[in-house]
């Protein structure tokens, strides 16, 4: 059970070193203290992610001020600074003057002299939400069990703010109001979740890592970053615990976001000088006065002093992202040096040494960087694993490629690719029915709207706004072009998936493209096969894959339950149970080696618009969560952890056992020592009669089986381990 441990007294540590000569030498007046600011996010204007296409970046940037015009301008604030401080030197006698010994520079201009009998107590508006807390905590010894469930929470309270700001934008579009006039949805929605208590970690302030949140995590708004506690200031770029409240009088920094808004700032990723915050002309984004030891600075001096790591969040700009913005979570660094420097402009800045703390996973942005190189050129970045560029040959949007580094299997080439899941013909009998009359694009009140319950199931950029038990798309009868926004998931696959092979879930399928939470992934496509053709297959030995299976994960999406008490489940339409089955042994897409997780990262939503037979919708994949690129794309398939047809591969046996996702079993040499592993198993014996009957289906003996509870080398909880010996004589 994890535990949170109190943050040690500050006090009993030794005193602070003493300022540095260069700081001391720094002129006594200097403009008040500004945040580190970091513009909000806004969102690209006329933002709309093409449906058929990798989305391209939007060049809204303000042209750059030419070299010369800079320096003039650079130059003049540092003439200024300097007679301001020598003007200062010669008719200011208190260094920090307070509010009643101001000197008055201009004594003859004409001032309102407030009247004190006509002065009204202004009441300040009650706080809806509770202050955040200044008791600084560290979390540590977290089981797996605790890691699981702030896993679980981090992801639904990031699921609740997505759906929320969806829906913010939506309602916005449908009252025709300007975003000018009305709040941007990402700013609604965290207004909202702290209204209603649903920020995380606001009773503790967290040093370290954030219980829940993983290396690597992307967010696409500032204001995300404060809901889920990651960086609690929602333009500053150094958040601190303040003077005031902190137990020993000093502020002590936790978090800094590295966006290369300051002219001073280096990122070498691992190792990092950061420029502390103030002095910034916020115009041209560069210095135009000196910085003070205080604030922010002085929280990050007193974590290098004390020892204390911070948070270090990336933010870069992003093609595709709603804000033109992408920040990632790179870990936790540790501050080696802190030092009073003369800036690019001419002023004194202040610098600290970040250096990131060893023994972590790969940092989010090299992963970033990496993913654009492979979309571009995969040879040149990676020459040995590939064994396809395009195992789909075409038949979707973007390429599928093939990779594996591990072993000689290539099983996925041995399959038929289909781009889409084939139905019997008498599907097609009913007809298409009557479609919607729109030219341009679908309306509020049309009829395949009406069909939907009368609302859009997609925002304008092609985003799943909540799940439903059925969604109808526009089909071949409606008269709307194909870049409607009632059609998505027909238009086929917009990412580039990559097929690889994996120790942990055997294959696997990861993004090169950074999916947005609500986004269309792929079909999972195969061979529709009615109830009495599933019983004649399964008679055969063959697996199928049964869709009534799949968890209901898309009552999730778009659940606002926790916001509005009067919220109600979309129940309409409403659809007879799943009573098909679909086989895969000989045609499948990417989607069928997709692996089973009890929390996915995909949800699966009913879709239909080639036909209006509701026995036989299409199994649509969407993005439950903001994906980055090489993550693991994983389904709830709706079955027990321990056996999903896809067993975990362990090599410390003398060979390599290979299988088929949904097939049998094979060797590839002549003998096999080793083990099964299934992760977070229970001592039940199903799972070892399933194994034994896939492996007796390929001919292979089964010496020695013994049951036995143990450790695996995999990710998980509980497992169960199967110690095995097989012999190929009968091999296929």
């Amino acid at each position: 059970m994890g535990s949170l441990i109190p943050f040690p007294d500050l006090n009993s540590f030794p005193e602070p070193t003493t300022i540095t000569a260069a700081a001391a030498a720094a002129p006594t007046l200097i403009p008040k203290l500004e945040p580190k600011l970091e513009p909000f996010d806004e969102p690209q204007p006329g933002f709309t992610q093409p449906l058929n296409s990798i989305p391209n970046p939007n060049p809204n940037h303000s042209p750059q001020t030419p070299l010369d015009e800079t320096n003039v301008y650079s130059e003049f604030n540092r003439i200024s600074e300097l007679f301001r401080t020598a003007f200062a030197k010669q008719n200011v006698d208190v260094p920090n003057p307070s509010a009643d010994d101001v000197v008055d520079l201009n004594p003859l201009a004409i001032v309102a002299v407030p009247d004190q009998n006509n002065q009204i107590a202004v009441v300040p508006p009650k706080r809806r939400h509770q202050p955040r807390s200044s008791e600084l905590v560290r979390v540590l010894d977290l089981g797996l069990d605790d890691q699981r469930y702030f896993r679980d929470l981090v992801r639904k309270t990031r699921m609740i703010y997505d759906s929320l700001r969806v829906f913010a934008e939506e309602k916005r579009r449908a009252l025709g109001l300007e975003r000018r006039t009305a709040a941007r949805g990402d700013l609604k929605a965290a207004t909202v979740m702290r209204d209603r208590g649903l920020w995380l970690n606001r009773d503790k302030r967290i040093v370290g890592s954030i219980p829940g949140v993983y290396v690597g995590d992307l967010f696409f708004f500032r204001m995300e970053l404060c809901v889920v506690g990651l960086h609690g200031q929602s333009q500053a770029g150094i958040d601190y615990v303040t003077a005031s409240h902190s137990s020993n009088g000093e502020p002590i920094a936790t978090s800094v976001i590295v966006s290369g808004g300051y002219e001073d700032d280096e990122d070498a990723g691992d190792v990092i000088i950061y420029t502390g915050h103030g002095g910034q002309d916020k115009t041209h984004s560069r210095q135009c006065a000196h910085q003070k030891l205080e604030g922010g600075n002085l929280g990050l001096e007193r974590s290098m002093h004390y020892g204390i790591e911070v948070r270090v969040i990336r933010g870069m700009r992003y093609a595709g992202s709603p804000s033109g913005k992408v920040y990632v979570y790179d870990g936790l660094y540790r501050i080696f040096y802190s030092w009073f420097d003369v800036g690019k402009s001419g002023f004194g800045v202040y610098k600290f040494k970040l250096v990131r703390m060893e023994n972590q996973p790969e940092m989010g942005s090299s992963v970033l960087r990496l993913a654009k190189s492979l979309r571009t050129e995969p040879l040149s970045v990676r020459p040995v694993g590939y064994v396809s560029l395009d195992i789909s040959m075409n038949k979707e949007n973007v390429p599928v490629l093939l990779y594996n580094d591990i072993d000689s299997e290539h099983d996925p080439m041995y399959f038929e690719y289909i781009a889409a899941v084939v139905f019997p013909p008498h599907v097609y009998q009913g007809g298409n029915g009557n479609g919607c009359d729109c030219i341009s694009g679908c309306t509020d009140d049309c009829l395949c709207t009406s069909k939907n319950g009368g609302e859009f199931a997609y925002d304008q950029n092609g985003i799943l706004i909540r799940g439903k038990p059925l969604i109808f798309e526009c089909g071949s009868n409606c008269r709307c072009p194909p870049s409607c926004r009632n059609r998505v998931s027909q238009n086929g696959v917009r990412n580039r998936f990559e097929v690889f092979r994996s120790r942990e879930t055997g294959w696997g399928v990861r993004s090169l493209d950074l999916i947005q939470a609500g986004s269309f992934i792929c079909e999972y496509a195969g061979v529709v096969l009615t109830r009495e053709q599933a019983q004649l297959f399964t008679m055969n030995g063959d697996s199928l894959v049964y869709p009534n299976r799949f968890a209901d994960r898309w009552t999730e999406w778009g659940d606002l339950s926790q916001i509005f008490s009067d919220y109600v489940r979309p129940e309409h339409p409403s659809i007879p149970p799943l009573d098909f089955a679909m086989d895969v042994s000989r045609m499948r897409n990417v989607a069928c080696y997709i692996s089973h997780s009890s929390s996915p990262n995909v949800l699966v939503q009913l879709v239909l618009y080639d036909h209006n037979n509701l026995l036989f919708p299409h199994i649509m994949l969407f993005a439950m969560e903001n994906i980055p690129p090489l993550r693991e794309l994983s389904i709830d398939y709706g079955v027990a952890d321990e056996w999903t047809g896809k067993l975990r591969i362990l090599f410390w046996g003398c060979s390599t056992l290979r299988y088929r996702v949904y097939g049998k079993v094979k060797v590839l040499d002549s003998y096999y020592c080793g083990e099964y592993c299934f992760v977070n198993a229970e001592e039940n014996p199903l799972s070892l009669e399933v194994d034994k009957s896939a492996i007796v289906r390929s001919g292979l003996a089964l010496a020695k089986p013994e049951l036995q509870e143990g450790n695996c080398r995999v990710a998980g909880g509980k497992t169960m381990l199967v110690n095995f010996a097989l012999s190929c004589d009968m091999a296929e």
